[in-house]
């Protein structure tokens, strides 16, 4: 059974920095590993995603330069550096993981989803 635990959320001001990091179990047969965003009221959006080796990566173009997906080790296979933080980066934020190759960016694509960690980011 996968079980993803995030953390590392919390009150940031503008232009500073937070690292989420996601621990995981079971998940050996998983092969993409993500984060993604939710505000209240809008649907849950890509943030970046990673393959299981740590070498592919994708972003969502608003992160890129700012953000980076990367990996430790097997216990914490996903971490989000988080950069020059803005108040529109604001949002729960949640470690997914896919069995698919693709890296993909659609929520549908993703069969596992921790509780999410509050990320807010003030002005």
């Amino acid at each position: 059974q996968v079980q993803l635990v995030e953390s590392g959320g919390g009150l940031v001001q503008a232009g500073g920095s937070l690292r989420l990091s996601c621990a995981a179990s079971g998940t050996s047969s998983t092969s993409t590993m993500a984060w993604f965003r939710q505000v209240p009221g809008k649907e849950r959006k890509f943030v970046a995603a990673m393959h299981w080796s740590g070498i592919i990566t994708s972003y969502e173009d608003s992160v890129k330069g700012r953000f980076t997906i990367s990996r430790d080790n097997a216990k914490n296979p996903v971490n989000l550096q988080m950069n020059r933080l803005k108040p529109e980066d604001t949002a729960v934020y949640y470690c997914a993981a896919s069995r698919s190759f693709g890296l993909p960016s659609t929520t549908g694509n993703y069969a596992y989803w921790g509780q999410g960690t509050q990320v807010t980011v003030s002005s």
